[in-house]
């Protein structure tokens, strides 16, 4: 039987340092993304291991939350949102007992939304998010892109994926059963049951919706309009939705990790800037799926590769962002003159970095046109601008603006 491949996780280091000085910790992320492989590789120093997908340990968390946690000195609990009740009992555990690394929990909803969570566990638990592999995961890449960036540095190419090779990089994304599959038939097979076990399975656990049966279409409709503003009407519309559900469902999606709603960057002093938010996909893998792309059809149609590339590069930022030293935050600009930026990001002392993606191997002054337009209303804040192109150079275009390949997203 084939051994699985184990990947190093580069979150282990965070999981490692929270569980030293904090008495809960949270690791949340979708389903399927290695949270219970990681946990687990921390259970096996001795911590009791539990998993609420099990039905009798979830009834005993759900009907005696306290008495399940009666005698446990340290545990790792696996899918605490199968449960949630069972969170205030941990409370109750740690403020009789505050040792730091007493629960190391994990969980496939964002369960800080939920405001009696937040409340309850406030200033006891530490939250970190674990997405699916990226590519310095999958590479072995040692720096970390954001961090370099802000530092008015550009990492070095390591591991060059350029062409086919990064438009299959793009279709595979990166949850680990996706890319152990050997063929693109067998990744979409996995990716299509895994979406239908969300929504028939997960979705329950974090909202009540009567009408379950319009998620798969209502979530077609949105990844038709990955990368772009979200019109809750129109999307509603489609499949026979108001504004107000449409918003509600979305938000689903979006506490299960399957898609970000990117806020647009601005200032007080703005006044042409768009207020509506953007959607985007954080598994360029599933975003293929749900759209039908294949190998032979990106082949045919190359000018489809455009917005999977933005969400594939979106998503690499995105997981830079949650094991960056700094804090980060991931907008995006766009302005009534339609002077736009893929990605804005911004640390917490204000400054920025835009971000633009093209799938092409040539950069031209046009493509620089959001990018001067951000950096000539931010002023000083603006830190660097780059465009991530499909090449091999890393070249300065002007002053603070560059073009670098998207292989320094998992460079050295």
């Amino acid at each position: 039987m084939e051994v699985p491949v184990l990947y190093r996780r580069l979150l282990m280091e965070r999981m490692a340092e929270a569980m030293s000085d904090t008495p809960v910790v949270l690791v949340a992320g979708p389903r399927q993304s290695g949270k219970t492989t990681l946990v687990r590789q921390w259970a096996s120093t001795g911590t009791q291991y539990l998993t609420l997908d099990d039905p009798i340990t979830q009834l005993a968390a759900k009907e005696d939350p306290v008495g399940m946690l009666r005698g446990l000195d340290r545990a790792v609990i696996d899918e605490v949102q199968r449960a949630p009740q069972l969170l205030l009992a941990i409370k109750k555990a740690v403020d009789e007992d505050r040792r730091p690394g007493r629960f190391l929990l994990t969980g496939s909803a964002n369960l800080m939304t939920l405001p009696t969570v937040a409340d309850s566990l406030a200033g006891r638990m530490e939250t970190l998010t674990l997405l699916p592999l990226s590519q310095r995961e999958l590479h072995g890449g040692t720096s970390n892109w954001i961090d370099q960036a802000f530092a008015g540095q550009i990492p070095t190419v390591q591991q060059p994926l350029l062409g086919d090779a990064l438009m299959q990089a793009a279709l595979v994304g990166g949850y680990p059963e996706a890319v152990a599959r050997p063929s693109a038939r067998r990744r979409s097979t996995w990716s299509r049951q895994y979406i239908d076990a969300l929504i028939q399975r997960d979705v329950r656990d974090i909202a009540d919706i009567e009408k379950i049966g319009q998620l798969p279409r209502f979530l077609q409709a949105l990844a038709q309009v990955a990368g772009q503003m979200c019109n809750y009407a129109q999307l509603g519309g489609q499949v026979g939705l108001d504004s107000k559900t449409a918003a509600r469902y979305t938000d689903v999606f979006e506490r299960m990790y399957l898609l970000k709603r990117l806020e647009v960057w601005s200032t007080n002093r703005l006044s042409r800037v768009v207020k509506t938010p953007k959607l985007q996909f954080i598994d360029s893998g599933l975003l293929a799926t749900l759209l039908g792309l294949t190998p032979a059809l990106m082949a045919r149609e190359r000018s489809r590769f455009g917005h999977l590339l933005e969400a594939f590069v979106y998503g690499e930022l995105l997981k830079h962002s949650h094991t960056a030293e700094i804090d980060c935050r991931l907008l995006y600009y766009r302005d009534h003159d339609q002077m736009e930026v893929d990605v804005v990001l911004e640390n917490a002392a204000g400054q920025l970095i835009g971000v633009e993606v093209k799938a092409a191997a040539t950069v031209s002054e046009r493509d620089l046109r959001g990018l001067k337009r951000l950096a000539s209303i931010a002023g000083t804040s603006f830190t660097m601008g780059v465009i991530l192109y499909d090449g091999l150079q890393t070249l300065p275009l002007g002053p603070r603006l560059w073009a670098a390949p998207i292989s320094t997203l998992w460079g050295r």
